[in-house]
């Protein structure tokens, strides 16, 4: 999924870096909350991304 800036970052925690969500899928948690996940580009670590309730 990408936005009018780019394509949608997230924190990868094993590269700890911003990175492009790869094959991101759009969710909705427990608390209503929408969020994104997907894995790194660079090492296929899943990488998570709250978006809000909008």
């Amino acid at each position: 999924m990408a936005t009018a800036k780019g394509p949608l970052q997230g924190r990868c925690m094993k590269c700890k870096a911003q990175v492009d969500i790869k094959n991101g899928k759009e969710t909705t948690m427990k608390n209503g909350m929408k969020a994104m996940k997907g894995e790194c580009p660079k090492c296929g670590t899943k990488v998570f991304r709250i978006l809000g309730k909008a």
